[in-house]
This record gives structure tokens, C-alpha cells and sequence, in this order.
């Protein structure tokens, strides 16, 4: 026998606030989050190309992160660049940097002791001692855009080529996120180095764009048996005898004169002016010895 009867609530559903249904910020609205970013990893690499340029570190000023396709980064790009893809995370999202090849083939005659001059005429590709010198920028570029990012490992370098067209770093039609951040060496023209990410990727790359500091990690206590202070030298002083003189005895002191002390039954061990054990005096191995019997 089923009983027919009508469902009635007994309350009112739940009804969710909009700060907790609404989605995340859309990949546009990551833009200035990117370029805030790009402000950071200037402010690192501006003293990192210093020892590469000459010694003083540049003047690097990023410019607003902007949405563009492939065809606006390779209006960025020159025809002969340093050109790096680097994978991002777990995921390997793929990032493109870009460098300008005179700022490249400069730092490689400064390298080898030149005035730090490029050709007028660039050459078709770079020679092997320019892409040692690429190599070098991609492990500082991928070590600062990991500190940038807050990545628990420096990004991957995937592949580089000298053009865009033999790189090809994205696939045709992805809308890209795009920073630039132009270099000023002196009263050289300046150059620049191109940043480039897939536009969909920049909300798990720089999570909802606040970019707030993290937060303090929680006190705990500092392991002893651990790195640096494992290693570290700490004096013990064993006081064996704590006695008062009257002043007359000290003044008529001399060679040959007998003090009689007694030690003390609980010797204090001292580290830094603070007693932090007690013990009794012994032999050990024919040597004077402490042996603890009662910590502080």
C-alpha cells in the first residue's frame, strides 16, 4: 500500500550570498595583477643583468600588461631575438621571454672584454657564444620569474630558437597576455624584454590578482641538531670553584702560597652566563670530566 500525500519544506533552501557563488576574476581582469608582476621581476633583474652590462644596474620600467594575439607579439618581436619557452608549474603552462639580440650580442663582448658594442648589422642567427649567453639569461630570467610568481620551482626551460616563426610557442589564434618591460643601459637606445603567457592561464598563475604578502608563518621553535645551528660553536665553562677572598689575602698574595678550596658537590656548567646543568667532577679516559646530573 503506498500512501499518496503532497511534500511540503520544512524550511526555507539555503540562499548563498553573491561573494560566496560569484566565479573568480576573468583573464582579463588579471592584467594589472600581470603587471604588477612585471614591476617585481624588474626590480630583480635590474640587479641581476648589472655584473653583464658593466656593473651598474639598469633602469627597467614595465609597461602596462596588455591582450594581444600572435600577430602583436611578433610586431614586438624582431626578426633575430632570444626567444625562450618555458614551462610554468605542474601543469607546464607555456611562457614566452623574449630578449633583443644587441642587447644579447653586447653583453657577449663585454664578455670577452670588448666595450660591451654590437654589429650594426645583426647577423642571420647567433653564434655559439651568444646562445651560452642566452642560456645564462634564461636561468636568470626563470629564477626571478619564480620568485616573482611564488613558484616552489624555477620554471622549465622547454626549447629556444632565434626567430619566432621556428619557436612558435603558442598555438595559432590564443589570446595572449602580454608584458613588456623596456631597459635603459646609460644613453643607449633602450631595449626590451617581451613576456608572453596564454591569457586563460593568467588566473592560476597569479592566483585572484591581490597579490597580498603572505602571511607570517606561525612561531616554532629552532631545532638544535639542525642547519645552521647544528654547526655552530657554543662555549661551556664548568665552574669548579665559586670562593670569596677578603681583600687583605689577595693583596699579600705570592708564589708559593696555599688556598684551600673545596669544589662543589653540583658543579654549574655555564653557556653564555647562563647555568644549564649541574654535574660532579670525575675521570674519564685519564682526563678531568663532568658528568651531568641535573639539567637547568
Amino acid at each position: 500500500m503506498k500512501p499518496v500525500r503532497a511534500f511540503v519544506a520544512e524550511r526555507a533552501a539555503a540562499q548563498h550570498c553573491a561573494e560566496l557563488v560569484r566565479r573568480g576574476p576573468a583573464p582579463d581582469e588579471m592584467l594589472p595583477a600581470l603587471t604588477r608582476a612585471g614591476e617585481q621581476l624588474a626590480r630583480l633583474l635590474a640587479a641581476a643583468l648589472a655584473p653583464l652590462i658593466g656593473g651598474e644596474a639598469p633602469e627597467m620600467r614595465a609597461l602596462p600588461a596588455a591582450r594581444g594575439t600572435a600577430d602583436d607579439l611578433a610586431a614586438l618581436i624582431a626578426p633575430l631575438a632570444a626567444n625562450s619557452l618555458l614551462g610554468l608549474g605542474p601543469q607546464g603552462t607555456p611562457l614566452l621571454a623574449s630578449l633583443d639580440a644587441g642587447a644579447v650580442l653586447r653583453m657577449v663582448d663585454r664578455a670577452f672584454g670588448g666595450k660591451g658594442d654590437a654589429p650594426e648589422m645583426l647577423p642571420v642567427a647567433f653564434p655559439l657564444s651568444a646562445e651560452l649567453m642566452i642560456a645564462r639569461l634564461e636561468t636568470l630570467v626563470a629564477a626571478r620569474l619564480a620568485a616573482v610568481l611564488e613558484c616552489s620551482h624555477a620554471p622549465t626551460a622547454l626549447r629556444r630558437a632565434g626567430t619566432l616563426a621556428d619557436l612558435a610557442p603558442f598555438a595559432p589564434g590564443t589570446p595572449l597576455a602580454i608584458q613588456t618591460i623596456e631597459v635603459l643601459e646609460g644613453l643607449r637606445a633602450p631595449w626590451k624584454l617581451v613576456i608572453a603567457v596564454p591569457l586563460a592561464a593568467l588566473p592560476a598563475l597569479l592566483g585572484d590578482g591581490a597579490r597580498a604578502p603572505s602571511r607570517p608563518r606561525p612561531p616554532h621553535a629552532a631545532d638544535p641538531a639542525a642547519a645552521p645551528f647544528a654547526d655552530m660553536p657554543l662555549p661551556l665553562r664548568a665552574l669548579l670553584v665559586d670562593m670569596k677572598v677578603p681583600l687583605a689575602t689577595v693583596s699579600a698574595l705570592e708564589p708559593g702560597m696555599v688556598l684551600p678550596v673545596a669544589v662543589a658537590r653540583a658543579v654549574p656548567l655555564h653557556a653564555g652566563g647562563t647555568v644549564i646543568a649541574h654535574g660532579t667532577v670525575g675521570a674519564q679516559d685519564d682526563r678531568v670530566a663532568v658528568k651531568l646530573t641535573r639539567l637547568a
